[in-house]
């Protein structure tokens, strides 16, 4: 296990084939959300401006990813009815879709079979994985890398179980 996780930046700059994301929370306490978030609450607007300084750094790095051929899809597996967190985060993903993201959202209900890993991750050409890890409200307490080809077989057989039952964003309907 490497002393130093890369950054996503540096895991997707490297990236030749595919780049997949597997949320599993209904909460998450990402600090440069905060704010945009209490704004949302308070008046229901969220930045979807893809050249806002909040978006603009992920917006640039998953373009120049998908140009270069690489697919970038992200699964998210949600509670219905949805947390206050995952309305504002479905309210923002258009942005993700604009950058070339393709989004999918499943019901926890319908993931009830699936053997799936204990943490999020990230998967990279099949074969680097990035777990995400957080504290119990969501605050991210890290990252880890694994190159393990079991854990990423682990990962990529999750990933596409999910995304084969999920749900893409343009007619997933919150409740």
């Amino acid at each position: 296990m490497p002393s130093s996780v890369p950054t996503f930046a540096e895991l997707l700059d490297e990236a030749t084939q595919s780049a997949v994301h597997l949320e599993m929370r209904d909460v998450y306490g990402v600090g440069n959300e905060a704010d945009d978030f209490v704004r949302w609450q308070e008046t229901g607007e969220r930045d979807t401006d893809p050249a806002s300084a909040y978006w603009h750094p992920w917006v640039d790095l998953v373009r120049r990813t998908v140009a270069r051929g690489v697919a970038v899809r992200r699964a998210r597996i949600v509670s219905e009815p949805v947390s206050a967190y995952i309305r504002y985060e479905h309210a923002g993903t258009v942005v993700n879709l604009g950058a070339g993201e393709d989004v999918r959202w499943l019901p926890r209900r319908q993931a009830s079979d699936l053997a799936l890993p204990g943490n999020d991750f990230w998967l990279i050409d099949g074969r680097v994985v990035r777990w995400n890890h957080f504290s119990g409200d969501g605050v991210s307490t890290g990252g880890e890398i694994s190159q393990e080809p079991a854990v990423a077989k682990l990962c990529a057989d999750a990933f596409g179980a999910v995304w084969a039952r999920a749900v893409p964003h343009r007619t997933y309907k919150i409740i």
